[in-house]
């Protein structure tokens, strides 16, 4: 209804008690990023909006894939697993579950080169960030606090 898509969405809890980080991955323009920031900053619940460029920021992304690997296909995939240095979670006869982590374009690439096997399941958090260096926000979140703000959610927003 506001014009622009979110591609991903993670949410959990910071290293302050009863605050959340939302992480929210927008496809947009400049001038609708800055749309979107204004609209995130009317909601009470929002301490700060910080919009991050991939290059200044680290980014991660969580994925889980069941993969078919029978017969000589099981070593194929775990060679792909070494490649891609993901971490076997669970093994039957007929599957392979795999734990990725790192920047979405390798997980992108992982579940290409495995959906020639055939994948059973996928599940992907989508991404979270943090912007590199010394540049926090906590010190921001803490002053804010201290002015009133009750069960406050912290949002990460932007092209991340």
């Amino acid at each position: 209804a506001r014009g622009f898509n979110i591609e991903s969405l993670a949410v959990g809890p910071t290293e302050e008690p009863g605050l959340s980080r939302m992480t929210i991955v927008v496809d947009v323009e400049k001038k609708p990023l800055e749309q979107v920031t204004k609209q995130l900053n009317r909601l009470i619940n929002v301490i700060k909006v910080l919009e991050h460029e991939s290059d200044d920021a680290v980014e991660r992304e969580l994925a889980l894939i069941k993969v078919r690997a029978e017969g000589d296909a099981r070593a194929r995939v775990l060679e792909i697993c070494g490649v891609f240095r993901v971490r076997v979670l669970d093994v039957t006869h007929r599957t392979l579950t795999i734990e990725g982590t790192g920047p979405p374009d390798k997980l992108e690439a992982l579940t290409e080169l495995l959906s020639d096997f055939g994948i059973v399941e996928l599940a992907r958090t989508g991404r979270v960030a943090l912007a590199r260096g010394d540049r926090g926000i906590r010190e921001r979140v803490q002053r804010r606090l201290a002015a009133g703000a009750e069960d406050a959610a912290e949002w990460t927003g932007g092209g991340v």
